[in-house]
């Protein structure tokens, strides 16, 4: 198969021919159909995630068809059309028993734990527990855009922060994550800041739901200005970036009894940002992290998809080939353009 493989963190990274992967026996194989490039990529090439082993695939947002199973797998088989959480929880811990595979004890992590989806085949564990049935009215390139962002924010926004129609929504950070939390919150009937340093960006998140923007560069206090427009504070705040001055203000901009979710990462030398803890204390402020989103929840976002109260394909910016996209995932730290890049073609 090619396949966009790195052999040193931060160093370029090539295709190559490799070996076609086999499926464990309670696996599967995909043939990759299209594969999201997120900033968690990035994290993982430059070497801020200690799970990954080199030689090194990296790709986590895929969507395909099955082209093997193994042998344990009851519930897929060949031609299946499928995507999957970026989190793949082994089914029997503790977590997964309580429903929330997402902190699996034993979880499987394409492009992290294991070679990932910037590759025409990918080998997957967990099948029975983690596969996702694609509905025929959704094309690879939407379900690969929903990855790990857009799930990722949909179970921040819903699950974690109980987002309710009328409330005030802040988000920091107008890239993937932001943008589909803008959406998934105006869907919810919440009044949605946008928070960012790029007034293309803003202009986009208004066309997404944003009901107010906020371009941090112009503004001498972001935190007041925030709490000027929503009278008083929002209710719930995502840190969508992940920078300690995002994640401090995501928890400072909260009116009393506010809730503060931290979606963006946290890693290398920002891994303890300084927070306001004495805010946290004293007006009773809630901070949930959220890391993915479970199998199980698909169905409800394929609703919303499917009924148009959800549009994540409007997020789609950029369809790109295999070598595109390697271009795409060594400059994700200068946030160029909007929207999401997808690799269509592999070959």
């Amino acid at each position: 198969m090619r396949a966009a493989i790195f052999e040193e963190f931060g160093k370029p990274l090539t295709i190559q021919n490799l070996p076609d992967p086999t499926p464990r026996e309670d696996g599967a194989v995909i043939e990759v159909k299209a594969n999201g490039i997120c900033r968690s990529d990035w994290h993982g090439w430059m070497g801020h995630d200690t799970d990954i082993q080199l030689p090194h695939v990296p790709g986590h947002e895929l969507a395909g068809v099955i082209t093997a199973v193994g042998k344990d797998v009851q519930r897929w088989k060949v031609g299946d059309r499928v995507t999957m959480p970026f989190v793949c929880g082994c089914g029997t811990c503790p977590q997964c028993v309580s429903g929330n595979q997402q902190v699996c004890d034993h979880q499987f992590q394409p492009g992290f734990t294991h070679w990932g989806s910037f590759a025409e085949y990918v080998a997957v564990n967990y099948a029975d527990t983690n596969l996702v049935c694609l509905p025929e009215e959704i094309d690879f390139v939407t379900a690969a855009s929903l990855g790990c962002r857009f799930v990722t924010s949909f179970r921040s926004i819903v699950d974690q922060g109980r987002v309710s129609a009328g409330q005030w929504v802040a988000v920091h950070g107008c890239g993937g994550v932001g943008l589909s939390a803008i959406m998934i919150a105006s869907a919810a009937g919440a009044q949605v800041v946008a928070v960012d340093i790029d007034d293309t960006k803003l202009d986009f998140a208004r066309s997404l739901g944003a009901a107010v923007t906020i371009n941090s560069k112009k503004v001498a206090d972001v935190v007041a200005a925030v709490k000027d427009v929503t009278g008083g504070g929002a209710h719930v705040s995502m840190d969508a970036l992940g920078n300690p001055t995002t994640c401090f203000n995501s928890i400072a901009c909260l009116r009393k009894r506010g809730r503060h979710i931290q979606v963006g990462l946290m890693l290398g030398d920002q891994h303890h940002p300084a927070i306001p803890m004495d805010k946290v204390i004293a007006n009773e402020l809630e901070i949930y992290g959220s890391h993915g989103i479970q199998a199980h929840r698909y169905g409800t976002v394929f609703e919303m998809i499917l009924s148009g109260k959800l549009a994540p394909d409007k997020l789609i910016g950029r369809r790109v080939t295999l070598e595109e996209g390697i271009q795409e995932l060594v400059t994700m730290d200068q946030f160029k353009g909007t929207g999401i890049a997808v690799i269509d073609r592999f070959s």
